[in-house]
């Protein structure tokens, strides 16, 4: 097997091994969708984009969810799945920022293509900067909101 073959055969069986094609960063809130708010957020962020996606989470975000799922009720549930999730399905990246939604800010000026999120506030902070989101739309879909 010559190693152009090789290659394309390694990438075939393992789509992740290319450079994706699109960054997208989520915060603590799109991970707990799923319990929350019976929202598929991975079949979603496929049906959206229809991209090979580079899924990232921040540190701090992890050190979030680890937290909250350490309560009860069905927040801590949310929280456990999404601390799964992260662990699961995204590459956890370091951020110098320790409050989890000021690594996400951090992270997406430094270069990401879309954020998952459902937070209000850190929304608007992301559209400020330019950031293009991802949010709730209707009971359970998906939808980008442009700067």
């Amino acid at each position: 097997m010559t190693t152009e073959t090789r290659h394309r055969t390694d990438s075939e069986t393992n789509p992740g091994a290319e450079r994706a094609a699109t960054t997208v960063l989520l915060d603590t809130n799109a991970l707990m969708m799923p319990v929350e708010l019976d929202v598929r957020v991975f079949e979603e962020l496929d049906r959206l984009l229809a991209a090979n996606a580079d899924l990232v989470v921040p540190e701090p975000v992890v050190r979030e969810l680890e937290k909250l799922s350490a309560g009860g009720g069905t927040e801590a549930v949310a929280a456990s799945v999404g601390s799964d999730l992260a662990a699961d399905r995204c590459r956890v990246v370091d951020a110098e920022e320790t409050y989890a939604d000021d690594a996400v800010v951090e992270l997406a000026e430094r270069g990401v293509d879309y954020v998952v999120t459902n937070d209000r506030p850190l929304r608007d902070r992301l559209l400020e900067r330019s950031v293009r989101v991802i949010g709730i739309r209707g009971r359970n879909k998906l939808d980008i909101t442009e700067p």
